[in-house]
């Protein structure tokens, strides 16, 4: 047995393995997005069709993912290749570059933001983030090589992480930091619950308009917060399905995966929108990335122990963040290791250096913004669409099925090729081409 396939790239629970795709779901999507969009589209208006989205693609798109990469035990790269030799495919052997390399530049630009928001715990510590004006202090990090200590600091910690490999690394992270996360983020939810006209924003939240409801761009907003909010790029999560034991379930893990991520979104939205109304910055719902960096600095500054909330706050986003971003720098990672037969810690340090040496040429919120951008507009939905075509059409059905039904005793029915085939690849390409026509 190689060192790749040896136990320590293994998760050694489920429950490791579902708080990992967790930290790999729950992210800046799910914290200032997620808020955003109902800011946008009516509150519960938007809820609605997002709950609908995440059901269909957790059922389809994230069961896919997962089972594709347990039964390849590989990332897109060696997965895509092992589909296409299954049907004697000599061609479009390297495809699994795409989501593969999407998934390492979106990582790149992922921990530029990583850094910003280590900086922000370390000035809600000491204060400097909460004295004076919110848009000058956010303004100050995130010019031209204003973070690169915050940016190096955020690469140190992930690939500290992942130095110590899947079981020993990952899964510990992800053990310890998402129920912190969940614990942090209910303790602000109490304390935002106790803030004067905090029911203004509950009201706002779930009152539901029938206009947003009735307007198509709401669904189509909502299915693309869906689709990125469940990582779903052809990428992280069926390297983190490579890793897992083929005697569990999943279709099981993939129901805890959607629930906690979508709890993760509505706790976020509990805590940020009520906040928001409780001060009169209700306008500022509508800001965008500015809403956490920004606006909630300036809801701190109003509160008492306003310095403790926010350093509170910025941390449970940095575990957030940080588990997401371990798992996109993990594809690039195991693709050294499964095809270029480097070892763990070569592979490792060899991603964080070309991570690091490329990241700070980002180091510009606008630059960042158009790399974010045009990756999850073109990159992203694509390698999700390859993979969705690669499982659920290249492997063919009988294969889908015996994969997925591995460590399941209730028989899969009709629906699950229906909705996988069918469903969730059309929802795939609406993503795509409303993400095209949008921008």
């Amino acid at each position: 047995m190689s060192s790749f396939e040896s136990k320590e790239n293994k998760f050694k629970s489920k429950f490791g393995f579902i708080a990992a795709c967790i930290g790999s779901a729950i992210g800046m999507g799910d914290i200032w997005l997620f808020p955003y969009r109902l800011g946008q589209y009516g509150g519960a208006a938007f809820l609605i069709p997002y709950v609908i989205f995440t059901v269909i693609l957790g059922y389809s798109g994230v069961v896919g993912e997962i089972a594709f990469g347990r039964a390849m035990k590989t990332g897109p790269f060696g997965a895509f290749k092992k589909a296409l030799k299954m049907k004697n495919i000599s061609h479009f052997q390297n495809l699994g570059a795409i989501p593969l390399v999407g998934c390492f530049l979106i990582g790149i630009g992922y921990s530029v933001i990583v850094g910003w928001i280590i900086k922000f715990i370390a000035g809600s510590l000491v204060g400097s983030a909460l004295n004076g004006d919110s848009v000058e202090y956010f303004q100050s990090i995130t010019g031209n090589f204003s973070s690169v200590p915050w940016h190096i600091i955020a690469l140190v910690l992930t690939f500290a992480v992942m130095f110590f490999g899947v079981s020993g690394g990952i899964e510990k992270l992800n053990k310890i930091v998402m129920p912190a996360f969940f614990i942090m983020f209910l303790a602000l939810a109490l304390i935002v619950f106790f803030s004067p006209n905090s029911f203004a924003g509950y009201n706002y939240l779930f009152n539901l308009d029938f206009k947003f409801l009735a307007n198509p761009k709401t669904w189509i907003a909502a299915l693309g917060q869906a689709f990125f909010s469940l990582s779903l790029a052809g990428s992280g999560t069926i390297i983190y399905g490579s890793y897992f034991s083929e005697k569990e379930d999943v279709i099981s893990a993939a129901k805890n995966i959607c629930f906690f991520n979508l709890l993760a979104s509505i706790l976020a939205a509990v805590v940020i929108i009520p906040a928001v109304f409780s001060f009169g910055l209700e306008s500022e719902l509508k800001s965008g990335p500015p809403l956490m960096f920004v606006t909630m600095p300036t809801i701190f500054k109003l509160l008492p122990a306003g310095q403790l909330i926010s350093t509170i706050f910025f941390t449970a986003v940095l575990f957030a963040a940080i588990t997401s971003l371990v798992n996109l720098f993990e594809a690039p990672v195991e693709f050294l290791q499964s095809q270029l037969k480097m070892s763990r810690k070569k592979s490792v340090c060899t991603v964080g250096l070309v991570a690091a040496c490329l990241g700070i040429f980002l180091e510009n919120a606008s630059v960042i913004g158009i790399w974010m951008d045009i990756l999850s507009v073109y990159v992203v939905p694509l390698g999700a669409l390859l993979a969705g075509v690669m499982f659920f059409w290249i492997c063919g059905k009988k294969f889908v099925s015996d994969q997925v039904q591995l460590g399941r005793e209730k028989p899969l029915g009709r629906l699950f090729h229906i909705t996988s085939r069918y469903i969730f690849i059309g929802l795939i390409l609406v993503i795509y081409i409303a993400s095209i026509a949008l921008n």
